[in-house]
């Protein structure tokens, strides 16, 4: 099969016609292009080294024409211009690339903005729950301190009541008790009422007193009795500062030292015995002591 080749020859004329960017000159009306000429080879040996050294030939030459038109003075012209094109159009694609980044992170920006804003409203959000968990909070706290003010009122009416108990049992024992002493004293049961008024005052004060002071110390004998004995000491001296006066002598001395004590005995005795009676009913939970459970 005969193989078509192409070699080189010469260098032939062609009519003038407006040349690419890069043939532009001035001074030349026409175009010189290379010749070539074609023919067929029957010889198959030769013919893979004949188109090798045509190639080669063949860029040898186009290599030259090239450098040719590299060389002339408008086409670098061209070329200047064609390398300023291309860095403007990389400085391009930098200023491309650097918007692109600016616009990313402003994306990310709003992104972020509008997080802030979500968790603003939820921080609102939450802000209203706590207002209105502090409402409903005051209200309770309203409601239970008007639970508490009616139930500490109900408790100082009981606690009232548990005193005026504990005044009347004291008043009375306290009454039977000094009334064998008073009778002693009086020769009428008109002269009576007084001292048994006074003592039934008496009494009944010491009762509310023995109350609030005992409180829930049942077991605490050496402050019952000393309650019952400073009752007992002021009442006797009272009665005492109401008889004769002292006067400067031996004999009115111990008649006011004998007087005393009989005084603050029979006194001694109506507080013991009320504190008996009080310190029974406590135990026997006639009475409450103070304060009530």
């Amino acid at each position: 099969m005969n193989t078509p080749h192409c070699i080189i020859m010469s260098s032939i004329q062609a009519p003038s016609s407006p040349p690419p960017p890069l043939l532009v000159s001035s001074r030349a009306s026409k175009a010189t292009f290379a010749s070539f000429k074609c023919y067929s080879s029957s010889s198959g040996s030769g013919s893979g080294s004949d188109e090798f050294k045509d190639s080669a030939l063949l860029r040898v030459v186009v290599d030259q024409q090239v450098q040719e038109l590299l060389a002339k003075e408008e086409n670098k012209d061209l070329l200047d211009g064609l390398e300023k094109a291309s860095q403007r159009v990389e400085l391009a694609k930098r200023e491309l690339a650097f918007i692109q980044k600016q616009e990313l992170a402003l994306n990310h920006f709003k992104d972020y903005v509008n997080q802030l804003e979500a968790k603003a409203s939820e921080i609102a959000e939450c802000q209203r729950e706590i207002s209105e968990a502090k409402t409903l909070v005051e209200e309770a706290e309203r409601s239970l301190s008007t639970d508490d003010g009616g139930k500490k009122k109900s408790d100082r009416e009981k606690e009232r009541w548990e005193s005026v108990k504990a005044a009347s049992i004291s008043a009375l024992i306290g009454t039977l008790s000094g009334l064998p002493i008073y009778s002693g004293h009086v020769t009428n049961t008109a002269q009576l009422l007084l001292p048994l008024a006074i003592n039934f005052i008496s009494c009944a004060l010491f009762g509310v007193t023995f109350r609030y002071t005992i409180r829930r110390d049942l077991d605490d004998v050496q402050l019952k009795t000393g309650i019952a004995s400073a009752f007992g000491v002021v009442k006797g001296l009272a009665m005492l500062s109401g008889g004769p006066l002292l006067q400067l002598n031996f004999e009115s001395f111990l008649s006011h030292a004998k007087d005393g004590t009989i005084y603050v005995s029979e006194n001694l005795f109506i507080f013991v015995s009320a504190a008996v009676a009080l310190d029974y009913c406590f135990k026997t939970r006639l009475l409450s002591p103070f304060p009530m459970d």
